[in-house]
């Protein structure tokens, strides 16, 4: 069993920030430029032009991607072959305080009443920490997710009845649809769409963030019924025309995500995700061999 002391983990978490913080994911590029291709409206197709060239010039110069850190969530998967012996939370935070001083992130973490800012991104329970355990494995994952906070003011969460649900989750349907049209171009589009259903208000919430921090927007559902739904529901959100920036374009959204649980019979808690453009999403595998590979993605 390999054995990940705090001196080792504190190297990764300092490579993780400063990875996350100076470009985007390697899938939302891909989508972005896919985008840009196909997109007919000219100056829409000029928005995604500049984003991906923003994008690229962080990474080239070493510079923060947006000047907004947003707020970090860090996703764990413990293998039995790999044992940690150090303070995830607190190691993976002072990497972000030190990061901070040295300019890649902005001091965004306040005391939620009194608003005060410490200056370096500390405070109680950042960066929020997911940790899942797999005895199968031979590895130990750590993925950092950034989500700007200007797309968390038009996120919605409801809990549904039964009836309002509909045949095939049409009121989910009508849900996102709605939410994506009050939401305009706040969420900085084209964006990522994670939405959550099931279980209680607290599990749908912690879905729709993990459906767009967690996976590889590329990708495809394992569930082939949420896969089709997160086909159908994307076509949905392009065929509103909000485009880049809200500013009108078929590229309203690059990816929408869907993650699901089992609810009790009287309820059906959805909850309507919004992701910008700027996937900053990194992380790293340490294997028992004791060997860090880069990921993007949990198990990828």
């Amino acid at each position: 069993m390999r054995t990940v002391d705090e001196k080792t983990l504190h190297e990764v978490a300092l490579d993780i920030v400063r990875r996350s913080c100076t470009g985007i994911a390697p899938d939302a590029m891909e989508l972005l430029e896919r985008s840009r291709e196909a997109e007919s409206n000219p100056a829409a197709k000029k928005l995604l032009e500049t984003m991906i060239r923003n994008a690229n010039l962080a990474t080239e110069r070493d510079r923060p991607v947006c000047q907004s850190p947003g707020f970090p969530v860090l996703y764990v998967r413990l293998g039995g072959g790999v044992r940690v012996e150090a303070d995830v939370r607190e190691t993976f935070a002072r990497a972000m305080s030190e990061l901070t001083a040295q300019g890649y992130l902005r001091p965004s973490m306040v005391h939620p009443i009194t608003r005060r800012n410490p200056g370096d991104n500390s405070g109680p329970g950042v960066p929020d920490v997911e940790i899942d355990c797999d005895p199968a494995a031979d590895s130990a994952e750590f993925l950092l997710s950034f989500k700007g906070c200007g797309a968390e003011l038009p996120n919605v969460l409801r809990v549904l009845k039964p009836a309002e649900v509909g045949k095939g989750g049409v009121g989910i349907k009508k849900l996102l649809l709605e939410s994506v049209v009050g939401a305009g171009g706040i969420p900085c589009p084209p964006m990522a769409v994670g939405v959550g259903i099931g279980g209680q208000i607290h599990s749908a919430a912690k879905l729709s963030r993990r459906a767009t921090g967690a996976r590889a927007w590329t990708d495809t559902n394992p569930d082939p019924e949420l896969a089709a739904l997160e086909t159908d529901w994307l076509a949905a959100v392009n065929s509103l025309g909000l485009g880049p920036a809200g500013a009108g374009g078929d590229t309203t959204a690059l990816a929408v995500k869907v993650g699901m649980v089992a609810t009790h019979t009287a309820i059906c808690p959805v909850a309507v995700n919004f992701h910008c453009w700027v996937a900053r999403r990194a992380g790293a595998r340490i294997t028992a061999d004791g060997v860090v590979e880069p990921i993007t993605c949990l198990g990828g």
